[in-house]
């Protein structure tokens, strides 16, 4: 094994893409996407790719960027007239596989490139399907990939790059011998690229077997965004979303935080909605001018704003210290998303809490991202309603004993001392209070935050095949399911309404209610409710 690299050894010169050595073409695609400077792993490993021709063996965790490490060079290097597949990418779970593709997809400058994945649980002859058609990056699971290439229908004699992405999760999940013998197929001349965030006795053997004198790249292994940032999570409805990211601000009186959504309009929505309840809040997007967007930074850093609503390409490249909070309002795309955004805060040393927001239909997937950071996320409860009205009257009696002992009530003692004469000293202080709190002193005054719990008989999602041209909002649409099959309105979340036909999610059982009230209901000659079809 060539002499390893540390990221601390990196010159300075390597900050920046463009010092990368990336062509044009990439470093426009990466613009799009909002990327401002390599990360650590970047730097690293994209010049030796570019410029040499060892193998690489990347040592680093998950979300340090190491999808466009390894993509970004393969795309530079595809002939796209060559209808083969000339880079193999594997992964071990279907999940990874999917993001690798689609953050690769999402790099390349040429559509005519085709990234095809593979991976156990959907139909193998589809899969078949769209190799056929052409495939010049291929990315799947081991069991899946070595099943095509037993059928004979993924040729890699062309292959010019393989690459094992978290090759000790492989390992601890039984895949070490499916991806020995992938690799025996890759026949003709290419260079082998393995990343891991650790590296056992049976990573390094295989290494040692299928690799050729390979540099060792190796972030610091003390670098864990992850790491000052207390994670929880809180299972939460889609419609109480709201309700809930208010809770969690009111409890908390010096908040400062980030909170992450995953579209424009979602951030515009949110901000209105933060600023109508009287919240220092505002929002940034792609859509948003540079000079609107260092104005709005400016105000969140000198703390004009605490809140700052943002997607995550606005939010790449912002660099704020103290921030008490991050709070996914929408779950990411990726563990490698939550990872970015998790480390924003708890920086400098400092504990950050970093919250996230889990509907029922996300569960999986958060158990999904908790495997890959190899980080426990902590289960909450929501704060109540009595207990934000004891945060807000303690921070009352702070700010009333510092008007005392300043002195500053003395101008009003007249007509204090007026007021006195007329009521009884309680009846005055109640009164004033209700005058002056009686928004936030007043438990009733907060929403309803509605609890779930996913046990084993889950949720269903059901189609229903009216939609927006028959007339029904997602009002009408719960109240016509409600009225028809006896359900109460807290059991359908979710509600999709669109032109031709809607999407609600019920707990199981309720489904099967539903679905028996409308069951002689036919629209086209099919059932007006069924269950949706999974996509996969």
């Amino acid at each position: 094994m060539r002499q390893k690299k540390k990221e601390s050894e990196m010159s300075e010169e390597v900050m920046t893409f463009e010092a990368l050595g990336l062509s044009e073409a990439s470093l426009a695609a990466i613009a799009k996407k909002g990327f401002e400077s390599p990360t650590p792993i970047q730097r690293m490993a994209v010049p030796v790719l570019l410029r040499e021709t060892c193998d690489v063996i990347g040592q680093a965790q998950t979300g340090t960027g190491k999808t466009a490490a390894f993509g970004l060079p393969i795309l530079e290097s595809i002939d796209v007239s060559l209808d083969m597949p000339q880079a193999l990418i594997l992964a071990p779970t279907r999940e990874l596989a999917l993001q690798v593709a689609d953050e690769i997809t999402s790099l390349r400058s040429d559509s005519a490139l085709q990234v095809i994945t593979v991976y156990g649980g959907q139909s193998i002859s589809e899969q078949l399907r769209r190799l056929s058609r052409g495939a010049h990056i291929v990315v799947g699971t081991p069991g899946r990939v070595l099943d095509v290439i037993k059928r004979g229908r993924l040729p890699l004699d062309q292959a010019k790059w393989a690459v094992l992405d978290e090759a000790d999760e492989m390992l601890n999940m039984g895949f070490i011998e499916d991806v020995e013998e992938i690799l025996s197929h890759v026949t003709g001349e290419h260079r082998t690229m393995l990343f891991s965030a650790t590296m056992p006795t049976r990573i390094v053997k295989l290494s040692q077997r299928f690799m050729h004198e390979p540099k060792l790249l190796e972030v610091d292994k003390d670098q864990k965004p992850t790491a000052l940032a207390d994670q929880i999570y809180f299972e939460v409805r889609a419609s109480d979303k709201f309700d809930a990211l208010t809770r969690i601000i009111d409890i908390e009186p010096e908040f400062y935080g980030l909170v992450f959504c995953r579209t424009r309009n979602d951030v515009d929505e949110l901000t209105m909605r933060l600023v109508e309840r009287g919240y220092s809040a505002d929002g940034l997007h792609g859509e948003i001018t540079q000079a609107q967007r260092e104005k709005t930074l400016n105000k969140f850093r000198k703390r004009l704003i605490n809140i700052l609503v943002a997607t995550d390409v606005a939010a790449r490249g912002i660099d704020i210290a103290d921030l008490s909070h991050v709070i996914n309002y929408s779950l990411p795309q990726d563990p490698e998303s939550y990872v970015h955004r998790v480390g924003r805060t708890g920086r400098a040393g400092k504990e950050g809490t970093a919250i996230t927001f889990v509907t029922p239909q996300e569960q999986r997937r958060l158990m999904f991202f908790q495997k890959s950071i190899k980080f426990k996320i902590r289960k909450e409860r929501l704060p109540k309603a009595a207990d934000i009205v004891e945060v807000k009257w303690s921070l009352i009696l702070d700010e009333l004993s510092q008007i005392v002992s300043s002195g500053q009530q003395e101008t009003f003692l007249p007509r204090a001392e007026e007021i006195l004469s007329q009521y009884q000293p309680n009846d005055v202080v109640a009164a004033l209070l209700h005058m002056a709190y009686k928004n936030v002193l007043d438990a009733a005054n907060y929403q309803e935050v509605r609890g779930f719990s996913v046990d084993k008989r889950g949720t269903a999602r059901l189609f229903v095949a009216v939609g927006k041209r028959d007339g029904y909002t997602p009002k009408s649409l719960v109240d016509y399911l409600c009225e028809e099959a006896g359900v109460s309105p807290r059991d359908i979340d979710d509600v999709a309404v669109l032109e031709e036909y809607s999407f609600v999610t019920v707990p199981f059982e309720e489904s099967k209610r539903i679905v028996k009230a409308f069951s002689s209901m036919q629209v086209g000659g099919k059932p007006l409710i069924e269950r949706a079809k999974n996509k996969n």
